[in-house]
Formats: C-alpha cells, sequence, structure tokens
C-alpha cells in the first residue's frame, strides 16, 4: 500500500507550479484528480518537447493522475465540482486572484459543502499586498523574488536560472504545506486555506545574498558561479573542459593546499580563514586555477575524490542521463505514453524504504477518465451523453 492511497486531490491547477505539487502526491499514492478544460485542456500540453503532436511537460506533470475535462462556466460543471468536493479531501488551483470566488468556490463556500476540505492554491504574489492581483510566470518570479538579481557573471546582465524553479520550487512548498495540513486535520478535524505565493517562495531561498543585506546592509551582486559566503566554492577551467571544487571547511582547504602544493597559502593572512578567503578571493582563484587547468577533468576527480574533497563535473543531459549514479537512483523513469510510446522523464527523489520507487500510470488523455468519475458519482450513460453534447466536459 503507498502511504497517500485514500487521499483525494481534486486538481485544478495548470502549467507547472501546482501541477507539480499534486504529482509529487500522486507519486505517493493519492487519487488526483486532474480538471481540465473541454476541448483545450491544459496549457501545457502545448508545451516543448513535442512528439507526435503529445507534450513531454504534460507526461512529466501529470503521471499518476485522472483525467477529466469540467466547464466550470456553466452551472451543470458548477454542479459535478460541487459533488466531487463533497468526498474530497484537498482541492488545488493556481487561477488568478479572485477567479474562485467569482465562480462561486470560494474556500468559506466550499466548506459549506466539506468542512474538513483543505483549499490549497499558488499565486504569483499571494492573496493579499498591493501586487496580489497580478499575474506571474516563472520568470517573472524569479525577476522579482530577487533570484535574477543574484544570478549571471559579474560583468553580464540578470539571468534567469535555466530550470523553472519558481515553478518547481512553489509546487515543491505547496506539497509541503498539503501534507502539514493534512496531519493537522487528523489532530484536529479541521480543514485550512493554503496560500503559497511563487515571489515568496523565491525570497525564502536567498540564502546569504539576502541576509547580507538585512544583517549588514550589504547588497552583493552578481558574482558567476562563485559562492560568496564559502571559498574556495567556484567552477575551475580543467585541461579538457570546466569542474567544480567546494572546500566548505578550512580543514577542506588546508587539505586542497596540500595536494597543490601549495602549502604557503595557508601562511597568507587573505587566505588563513573562510571569511578572508571570501574576502578575497579574486587573488585566490588564479592560484588554485593554475594548478587544475594542467589536469584534466579525470586526473582532477581520481585526486580530489580519493582524498574527500567535494568535486563535481559539470554534466549535460546526454552525460547525466547516462550517468550510473542516476540509473542507480531511478532517477529517469519509463513511461508508456498513448500517442508518443515509450518516453523517459524525471523520477522522484524521494525514496522510501517501504515502498517500490515506480511508475503506475501515464498522463491522462483529455478527458480520459469522464466516464468513469461521473458514472461514480450517480450520473447515467445519458446524463453523461448530455453533459458531452452541452460541452459540460
Amino acid at each position: 500500500m503507498r502511504p497517500l492511497e485514500g487521499i483525494k486531490i481534486i486538481d485544478l491547477s495548470q502549467a507547472y507550479a501546482g501541477p507539480f505539487a499534486t504529482q509529487n502526491l500522486a507519486d505517493h499514492g493519492a487519487e488526483v484528480i486532474k480538471i481540465e478544460r473541454p476541448g483545450a485542456g491544459d496549457q501545457v500540453r502545448t508545451w516543448k518537447p513535442i512528439k507526435n503532436g503529445e507534450s513531454g511537460f504534460h507526461v512529466m506533470l501529470n503521471r499518476n493522475k485522472k483525467g477529466m475535462t469540467l466547464d466550470l462556466k456553466q452551472e451543470d460543471g458548477k454542479e459535478i465540482l460541487r459533488k466531487l468536493l463533497a468526498d474530497a479531501d484537498v482541492i488545488v488551483e493556481n487561477y488568478k486572484l479572485g477567479v474562485m470566488d467569482r465562480l462561486g468556490f470560494s474556500y468559506e463556500e466550499m466548506k459549506k459543502i466539506n468542512p474538513g476540505i483543505i483549499y490549497a492554491n499558488i499565486t504569483g504574489f499571494g492573496i493579499n499586498g498591493p501586487l496580489a492581483e497580478r499575474p506571474c510566470y516563472d520568470i517573472v518570479a524569479q525577476a522579482m523574488g530577487g533570484i535574477m538579481d543574484v544570478t549571471g557573471p559579474a560583468d553580464g546582465e540578470p539571468t534567469k536560472i535555466g530550470p523553472a524553479i519558481a515553478d518547481s520550487y512553489t509546487g515543491a512548498m505547496l506539497c509541503i504545506g498539503i501534507l502539514i495540513a493534512l496531519y493537522r486535520r487528523e489532530k484536529t478535524g479541521e480543514g485550512c486555506h493554503i496560500d503559497v505565493a511563487m515571489v515568496d517562495t523565491m525570497i525564502s531561498v536567498l540564502d546569504h545574498f539576502l541576509i547580507d543585506y538585512t544583517i549588514n546592509g550589504e547588497i552583493n551582486s552578481r558574482s558567476g558561479n562563485n559562492d560568496q559566503a564559502i571559498a574556495p566554492f567556484d567552477s575551475f577551467r580543467t585541461k579538457n573542459g570546466m569542474c567544480v571544487i567546494a572546500c566548505g571547511t578550512d580543514a577542506m582547504f588546508e587539505k586542497l593546499c596540500g595536494l597543490i602544493g601549495r602549502p604557503d597559502l595557508l601562511e597568507d593572512e587573505r587566505f588563513s580563514t573562510n571569511v578572508n578567503r571570501c574576502n578575497n578571493y579574486g587573488a585566490l582563484k588564479p592560484e588554485l586555477e593554475a594548478w587544475t587547468s594542467e589536469k584534466s577533468e579525470s586526473e582532477l576527480e581520481n585526486i580530489l575524490v580519493n582524498a574527500g574533497i567535494p568535486f563535481g563535473n559539470i554534466q549535460n543531459m546526454e552525460q547525466l542521463a547516462n550517468n550510473p549514479q542516476t540509473k542507480a537512483r531511478n532517477m529517469l523513469w519509463e513511461v508508456d505514453q498513448p500517442g508518443m510510446g515509450k518516453v523517459v522523464v524525471t523520477g522522484t527523489p524521494i525514496k522510501m524504504s517501504y515502498e517500490e520507487d515506480k511508475l503506475i500510470k501515464a498522463a491522462p488523455s483529455l478527458g480520459e477518465d469522464n466516464d468513469i468519475i461521473l458514472s461514480a458519482l450517480g450520473y447515467s450513460q445519458n446524463d453523461i451523453i448530455g453533459l458531452k453534447e452541452k460541452g459540460v466536459i
């Protein structure tokens, strides 16, 4: 038995952040009913990569879910949602602020249908504040949440982090919030409203960049791959590419100086402590790179890993996908997706000792489970045909 079996989630969310949250819950056994617009479906269905007209993004974010279409602007569609809510545990949505209220599904209205319901929503800026009603996507959240200002080369422009981390981090935070709310309900019997904002999430992961300002009034600029709080903690040139080396303690730096034959660096006051190394990193990096640039990546890996110093190759997607460690951790799942055939998507990083780490169900086609879900709610076959004719489903 999977740990979340018996938990029923109504997923009205689309795009990335909300579906990422519910995907993680579905991976561990929750029954997730993904509701999409009739005809069009979730916008993510149009996002690359596309194979045979199907989106890999959709496959990744909506595996293990049931699929249903529903027009919530029609009264029949609203009535179906009310019936779904009656025995649901959680409803998730990421509409613009006010949409659910206008549809007649505010948290207060939902509680009348199901007092124990957990209403979880993601917005760009949260449900209050002067920017609450603004629309948002990942790049907007990275920009306004401070991430872009501290990312990129020192002499370059503010840079978005490659993956959509505002979406995925916010989805992860919503997932945590849902689990907290479910645990609280076990003890109190009460549901709640969970409000998670993308910009808030980006602020929460700014680590030293923000507290340098709040504590010391310092505004740190971009510094490429160098970590401004720890040194050396950076990328370095090698004979045949690039690598990263991370010395998180003075003891590690002392060991590194011994490996490169530079004990004199330890005697230099500029490099004697982590704080001093950070303050004088412009002088330290060339000394270290003079050594790394004379060796290949494989040579450096052998020397540093054997010495217990954190080292990493900068892997491209081909190298990552074929790395034995990736395979050993089962971080790539093969999905037999209708319309696409066998495709590979990212697996879950949450490994449990008591359950097998595997995919259960491919992502649903648009409205795939309409008939099954509606029949379970008491709708006859003629009722379902009528709903289709009216465009409700």
